[in-house]
């Protein structure tokens, strides 16, 4: 009967030892396959709208070739990153496109980009970009790949 018991107790401690580790892998797989919409950025004393007047900017995790890209609020770019844990960075961004841009948010996002040092997905699932302990860009997503 202690062997039966103790199978048992054995196979219950892996099964929830693999739904615990199932669930933290899904949580950083929500990073990927997922167009990001920027929401809130930290910094800048003019408000969101006249930053990005015209389109917000957007950010997609391609895991495969470890970059990230989308739209700065008004050109397009791409990066590489680098993730490790909750650890995340970038690298210098590679050629975008030169349209002329108002509301100056382009630069700003730029900036805030170089700063980043982690990120979190919050239980509404929203993906913060984070510089130290600091949130300082949130986004909603807004499409799945």
């Amino acid at each position: 009967m202690k062997k039966y018991t103790l199978a048992v107790l054995s196979i219950l401690a892996i099964f929830f030892a693999s739904c615990k580790s199932s669930k933290t892998a899904g949580n950083a797989g929500n990073l990927f396959d997922t167009t990001w919409e920027l929401e809130y950025i930290s910094g800048p004393r003019i408000a969101f709208e006249g930053l990005y007047p015209n389109k917000k900017p957007q950010i997609t995790f391609d895991q495969k070739e470890t970059k990230v890209y989308g739209n700065n609020g008004c050109n397009g770019y791409s990066a590489p990153y680098t993730l490790s844990g909750k650890s995340l960075t970038f690298g210098e961004p590679g050629p975008t496109t030169m349209m002329f841009c108002e509301g100056g948010g382009e630069q700003q996002f730029v900036k805030q980009m170089a700063k980043i040092t982690s990120y979190s997905i919050d239980k509404d699932g929203k993906l913060n970009l984070i510089q130290g302990d600091v949130p300082m860009m949130r986004f909603k997503k807004v499409a799945k790949q």
